[in-house]
């Protein structure tokens, strides 16, 4: 990335959903994992599912044969526990997209399953897939369904109890730390390193800014990860001192809406001791509170800026409960505009076609009424012989059928980009995503990584676009990203 005034490509901006002056911020606190450490993704979730599925082959399933598919879950995305679906819903909550098991619904079992379904992410019936963390769980789950179907699975089972133990098995595996030990073994295999990194937080700490570390990984992991992304950049100073705040094991969200006490961490080891009085520079904690912290640093609410890449644990529950300012980390979104971008000269060809097959659209509805009034001798006089409007219908019917075939291929490329199988993130169909609306919801700022904030430095006034809607004149004419197709 550039560090002087030239923006950096789109794919790595600051985009702004809610206007915010850097200047007014006193303090920037920062999740770890997925957030200020980077993962290869495929390869930090291979590990987690080929884990939790060989825990479940020690209980006698027959896992075995079941491998990892990157391509098959992304960000986003919501099961169904009550029949064992995969589904992709538009920001009003209607179902555009469904798998059961690794099987695609058709359009009838859609309509079947989800015509007056609206999805209530309040509800326990669904599971909403909040950070790439989510992947290794949700891939192995809907391979499950297909063993659970196939009744290869305990009998009595069903599609929740099924999740559950998923979940429980995922859970298990963090808890015990064997993959954990494996990446500190391994860092250079599972970990991206970015140089623009420390620099960004160095620009943040040197212009007044309070740097806090607030993860729910433990101290040792935590230790190593950030020796590793931080270390090999910061020649004077250990990463510790970036912070004014860390703590560790914070038990996010819960550590935004309750209070429970801290722990100062005394050693590298981890030993512990009961925090008395109030909290110290250049020490690490472990637990405590939100509340307690902004006590400490004399800061709270707005003046406070949350960045992570949690949706629920690290942007709602902030911007909800404590009315900090929110940023999310959505690192799937460099791969998400450049194919936008690439895509744009096919958006540019699809709009064309769209505003011509609209218009076409428009005149066979007017024929068509003409022809109905014609027929049934009411309202103004009609100047064409029903014959004559028989056959401009018969026409532009022919002509938007052979629109239709032009416009499907390109249309459908353009709900694959990304992913083959789900499309764009930010998207479901012609509309955006239900991860599009929590983002628009929750999150101030979004971008890809913490280091684009480099190029917004701590001083810029970050402004959101001018909203719009669909009858005012200033909005764009041609379709959104993706073409609607009408079905026969």
């Amino acid at each position: 990335m550039t560090t002087h005034a030239s923006k950096p490509p789109r794919s790595r901006g600051v985009f702004c959903n809610r206007t915010l002056n850097m200047r007014s911020i006193k303090a920037i606190g920062y999740d770890m994992d997925y957030t200020l450490v980077d993962y290869h993704v495929e390869r930090w979730e291979r590990r987690a599912y080929e884990r939790a599925r060989d825990k479940l082959g020690e209980l006698g399933w027959p896992v075995a044969g079941l491998q990892f598919d990157h391509d098959a879950v992304i960000r986003g995305l919501v099961i169904d526990l009550d029949l064992g679906n995969l589904v992709k819903a538009n920001r009003f909550g209607f179902v555009k997209k469904a798998f059961h098991g690794t099987r695609e619904l058709d359009y009838e079992e859609m309509r079947t399953s989800y015509t007056r379904t609206m999805i209530d992410l309040a509800l326990p019936r669904w599971v909403f897939l909040n950070t790439l963390f989510s992947l290794s769980e949700a891939c192995l789950y809907m391979q499950l369904v297909d063993l659970l179907d196939s009744r290869k699975l305990p009998p009595g089972m069903g599609y929740r109890d099924l999740y559950e133990q998923v979940r429980v098995t995922m859970d298990a595996m963090h808890v015990e730390g064997e993959l954990k030990a494996e990446i500190i073994a391994k860092p250079d295999y599972f970990v991206k390193l970015d140089p623009d990194l420390p620099l960004t937080l160095l620009d943040q700490k040197h212009a007044g800014k309070k740097l806090m570390l607030i993860t729910n990984s433990e101290w040792s992991y935590t230790c190593a990860m950030m020796d590793y992304a931080l270390a090999p950049y910061l020649e004077k100073m250990r990463w510790r001192e970036l912070f004014d705040v860390v703590v560790v094991a914070a038990r996010k969200p819960e550590f935004f809406t309750t209070r429970s006490p801290f722990f100062e961490v005394v050693t590298d080891e981890g030993l512990l001791r009961p925090v008395i009085g109030a909290l110290k520079p250049g020490v690490a904690y472990l637990g405590g509170s939100a509340a307690q912290v902004e006590r400490h640093l004399g800061i709270s609410g707005d003046e406070i800026l949350y960045v992570g890449d949690h949706m629920f644990g690290d942007v709602h529950v902030t911007n909800r409960v404590l009315r900090w300012r929110t940023g999310l980390i959505l690192r799937e979104l460099e791969d998400e505009v450049e194919s936008i971008i690439r895509f744009q000269e096919t958006e540019r060809r699809l709009a064309v076609q769209m505003i011509e097959k609209e218009e076409l659209e428009t005149e066979l509805a007017h024929a068509r009424v003409a022809l109905q009034r014609s027929r049934n001798h009411y309202g103004p006089k009609v100047g064409e012989s029903e014959r004559v409007l028989h056959e401009r219908i018969a026409e532009l019917r022919h002509r938007i059928t052979e629109l239709d075939h032009a416009i499907a291929p390109i249309a459908k490329s353009a709900t694959e980009l990304a992913n083959a199988r789900w499309g764009l993130l930010t998207r479901a169909g012609n509309d955006k995503s239900h991860l599009a609306r929590q983002v628009e919801r929750y999150a101030d700022i979004y971008m890809s990584r913490v280091s684009n904030l480099l190029w917004a430095t701590p001083f810029l006034y970050l402004r959101s676009p001018r909203g719009s809607l669909p009858h005012d004149p200033s909005t764009p004419a041609g379709p959104p990203l993706v073409a609607a197709v009408p079905r026969e």
